[in-house]
């Protein structure tokens, strides 16, 4: 009978690459000092004459050794020899397939094809990832207004120091005094200030009411603004909107509403 905790790792070993039955055998030799392929079979519940077959391909992996004999037995390598070997074959799948998407990426249009163009994307990790690439291709500034710390990663972090020490405007403003230090702490090349929008940490007698997580504005023509809403189980979902291109007259309110509280760092001549 397979345990609770045993069925978790067989599920985590097949979101690494692993099919089923070598999953379900690889879990089994990992209880087991070695096996024949009936101990496994009975110990994984898996058909005998699978059995072969999936440990052939564990064996092709690295992470299951056959000692020959009559019958063949079979054994895990360490727990830990395993993570290693995992780990290292998903990074390489990770680079594959971060060079495939690449290879196949057609958004090739120039930022005039692309004006008025408004997405919606949900998860924190995919909002954090589109802040960090925001960031990252910045030519002239990055305008981020924080409304909770927690979108504050270290890799945005890292991201947002290297744009301000190659040249990039870096302007940060939060409500809270914390957060400023923090953010001063963390991008020490980068302009703080005292954001005046109090509506961004949302009514604190209302807890189902939403609350911004983040504003960013980079180069006066792409804004993310992302939301934050608690849900029956106190969990956070948060959601964004992301819009690229826009005309000048959008940019410049919108600039004027995040710079909100920052005073005599730019002409209001120069968001016309």
């Amino acid at each position: 009978m397979v345990s609770a905790i045993e069925a978790e790792a067989i599920e985590l070993l097949q979101e690494l690459g692993l099919k089923e039955y070598e999953a379900k055998c690889f879990a089994a030799l990992t209880r087991l000092p070695f096996g024949t392929a009936k101990e496994i079979s009975d110990t994984a519940e898996v058909p005998r004459t699978r059995v072969y077959e999936a440990v052939r391909v564990l064996e092709s992996k690295g992470l299951v050794e056959i000692q020959q004999g009559n019958p063949q037995r079979f054994r895990a390598i360490g727990v830990n020899e395993a993570v290693v070997v995992l780990a290292d074959q998903y990074s390489s799948r990770i680079d594959e397939l971060d060079q495939a998407l690449h290879d196949i990426e057609s958004r090739q249009e120039s930022a005039e094809q692309r004006s008025h163009e408004v997405w919606s994307l949900t998860g924190t990790t995919s909002i954090a990832a589109r802040a960090q690439e925001m960031v990252n291709a910045a030519d002239e500034e990055v305008f981020l207004v924080v409304g909770s710390e927690a979108v504050l990663t270290d890799d945005l972090y890292e991201s947002l120091e290297e744009a301000a020490t190659t040249g990039t405007d870096v302007l940060v403003g939060a409500l809270q005094s914390e957060t400023r230090d923090a953010i001063r702490d963390h991008v020490p090349s980068a302009e703080v200030f005292e954001t005046g929008l109090e509506w961004l940490e949302g009514p604190e007698t209302e807890v189902e009411e939403a609350s911004i997580g983040v504003l960013l504005m980079v180069d006066r023509t792409e804004i993310l603004v992302s939301s934050r809403t608690p849900t029956e189980g106190s969990e956070l979902i948060e959601r964004a909107i992301y819009g690229d291109g826009f005309s000048n007259g959008l940019i410049v309110i919108a600039r004027r509403l995040l710079s909100y509280g920052l005073q005599d760092i730019r002409d209001p001549a120069e968001e016309e």
